[in-house]
Parts: C-alpha cells; sequence; structure tokens
C-alpha cells in the first residue's frame, strides 16, 4: 500500500504514513542515513516517529516524491542503497535545479525487463532515453561516462531478445586504444579482441545469468564483435549496438549505420568528448550526428553532466572537464556547436 498523508497539512509541512513497519528500517537506513541525505539535498528537516515521517521545509514536494518512490521500491522487494536515494531524489526533482522538463510521474516511469528483473531508470534523462530506446528504430545516445547510455541500450536489446522480437543481438565496438600503444596482444582472434569489448560482457552479465550468456553466445544469438568485422555484412531481424562510436571514422560509421536490415534496430553510443582517433582525424560520431539531422526515424538522445549516475565525485570530474572545455571552446570560436535540447526526432522536414 502507498503512503498517505494528511489533506489538511500545511505546504510547508508534510507527514507521511506508512503501513508497513516492517519494511520502515529499510526506508529510513542504518542510523537514518537515508532520511540524512535527503535533508541535505533537499534542504528539507525530516522526523521520524512509529511509521510516520515528518517533512518540514520551504519546500517538501520533492522530498515527499522521493520518499513515495523509495518506498515502491521496497514493495516490489528491490534494494535500496544510497545510489537509490539520490535516483529517488533526481527522478522527483525532475531534470535539475534549471527547472528543465517537466517532473516525472511515479506510475509514468518507464522500465525494461530483463531474466535479472526490470531495469529502472536512475534519473530523468534515463528515462527519457528509455522512452527513446522503446518508440525508435535507430537512436543516438550521446553524452559523458557514466549516464547509462550502454547499460540501458544493452538492457533493451536483451530484453527484445527474451521477448523474442529479435533473432540475436550484436554489439561491437571500434577497437582503438584510448591513448596507449598496447603492442602485439597473444592468443587466437577472440582473445586479442576482447580486451575491448570486456565492458558490453560485463553488462550482459548483469543481466543474464552466466550460463545463459555463455551459451546464447556460443548459438550466436548474441554475437561481440569489433566493428572491423561489420563490413559487407546485412544484419536483419538483428538488435546492434555500436560502442564508443566517438572512436569511428566517418567512413566506418557510414559502413556500420548501412548494415541495418530488415526488422533491426541500431543503437549508436559514445561522448565526443573522448575522441582516441590520430590527431587530425575527425569522429564518426561527431560528423554522423551533422550529416543525419532531419533524416526521417532517427532519435538522438544527448546526456550532460548532470545525468551521471556514478559515484558522486565522476559527476564533479566531468563538471570540471566540461567547464575547462567550455573555456577552452569560446576563446577559439567553439569549432562544434551541440544540438540544442536532449532529444531531437526527426520528422522529416529537415528542419
Amino acid at each position: 500500500m502507498p503512503p498517505t498523508r494528511p489533506e489538511s497539512q500545511p505546504r510547508n509541512r508534510t507527514t507521511l504514513e506508512f503501513p508497513d513497519n516492517a519494511l520502515l528500517p529499510l526506508l529510513v537506513g542504518e542510523h537514518d542515513r537515508h532520511l540524512a541525505r535527503i535533508e541535505q539535498k533537499c534542504g528539507v528537516r525530516i522526523s521520524a516517529r512509529g511509521n510516520q515521517i515528518a517533512i518540514s521545509g520551504v519546500s517538501t514536494e520533492t522530498a515527499e516524491a522521493a520518499l513515495k518512490r523509495m518506498w515502491q521500491r521496497l514493495e516490489r522487494g528491490e534494494g535500496l542503497s544510497m545510489g537509490e536515494v539520490d535516483a529517488a531524489m533526481a527522478l522527483a526533482g525532475g531534470f535539475g535545479e534549471g527547472g528543465e522538463g517537466p517532473r516525472l510521474p511515479m506510475g509514468d516511469l518507464p522500465a525494461i525487463r530483463t531474466r535479472k528483473g526490470a531495469i529502472q531508470p536512475r534519473s530523468p534523462a534515463q528515462a527519457g532515453y528509455i522512452d527513446l530506446l522503446a518508440r525508435h528504430e535507430m537512436v543516438f545516445g550521446v553524452g559523458p561516462a557514466g549516464t547509462g547510455k550502454t547499460y540501458l541500450a544493452v538492457a533493451q536489446g536483451v530484453a527484445l531478445l527474451l521477448a523474442q522480437k529479435v533473432d540475436r543481438i550484436v554489439l561491437s565496438r571500434p577497437a582503438v586504444e584510448a591513448g596507449e600503444r598496447l603492442g602485439f596482444l597473444p592468443g587466437d582472434m577472440k582473445e586479442k579482441v576482447d580486451p575491448y569489448l570486456r565492458p558490453l560482457y560485463d553488462a550482459l552479465h548483469d543481466m543474464l545469468p552466466a550460463d545463459q550468456v555463455a551459451r546464447r553466445i556460443a548459438s550466436g544469438e548474441i554475437e561481440i564483435a569489433p566493428l572491423a568485422f561489420m563490413r559487407g555484412r546485412t544484419l536483419a531481424h538483428s538488435y546492434c549496438i555500436l560502442d564508443e562510436a566517438q572512436n569511428t571514422t566517418a567512413a566506418q560509421m557510414k559502413m556500420f549505420l548501412t548494415r541495418m536490415g530488415e526488422g533491426s534496430r541500431m543503437v549508436v553510443t559514445g561522448d565526443p568528448t573522448q575522441v582516441d582517433l590520430p590527431t587530425g582525424t575527425r569522429s564518426g560520431l561527431v560528423e554522423g550526428l551533422s550529416i543525419l539531422d532531419g533524416v526521417s526515424g532517427i532519435g538522438v538522445w544527448r546526456f550532460d553532466e548532470r545525468d551521471v549516475v556514478r559515484h558522486p565525485l565522476v559527476q564533479r570530474i566531468v563538471s570540471a572537464y566540461a567547464r575547462a572545455e567550455g573555456q577552452s571552446d569560446a576563446a577559439a570560436g567553439d569549432r562544434h556547436p551541440r544540438m540544442r535540447g536532449r532529444m531531437r526526432e526527426s520528422d522529416g522536414t529537415g528542419k
């Protein structure tokens, strides 16, 4: 049952009553650490007594919505870590302090269902991205590390495979070294390319039992391959993901996108600020986004530093680099302007 509150409560004070006392310790956290985090982030005061939690402050709506969202997780039997508390506040408060985008109703959040359970969005941006993945045959997910763009794309592919809406998942990455020269790698072809594709394996193991991942890879239902192996193929009835797409050349990007066959879906993910190509080589992701602007049927979702859902320090690191790069761009005339807005869905008019 959901928590309730009296209708006569003043706007700057709210009292929520929770029906299941057994779940309350999980809601407040050890030594009330979850409530303390909400107080810190939302600028309110929270006190718990019995099965009631009182919230007071100038504005209590975000804290109230976060507690309700946390309670929903507990009622579904899901865990509640400090990261989930932060995610509940982010979802309750909309896109951020700038007030961009509407608050998301709790009952309207999209989810991706895999063999290991439902994967819920942890930020408003992730919710919008999940919705875009469900509605478009080709999606670009662009933004900094830690926003979940690749993880959620893999989850959507697994969900469609389990629902038998696609015959296989094809996961690909360009085999480009991140600023290092690794030299000769021993072993057969699989052993040579596996280090480049390890993040994709990690995501798969989060969504399927290990024996199923191995069995589906052996049967060809899941294929993980370097981008160079895609040339000349037609990928029909497949869910195809190109990860780290900022490290493709323009020719490689065109080659991958034109592999799309009947009944297939494609997701391209990358971070244009982390290009590891040789100096002077233009990123295929940056060029592709410019060329494909206005093409009907392609959805683009842009994450930024506010959407990072890893350790809070990662968000601050990304923000610091973004500020530094913004100052450099301003000094140089900003040669690569970003598309305005988070989402761009073309209607085919080219506008």
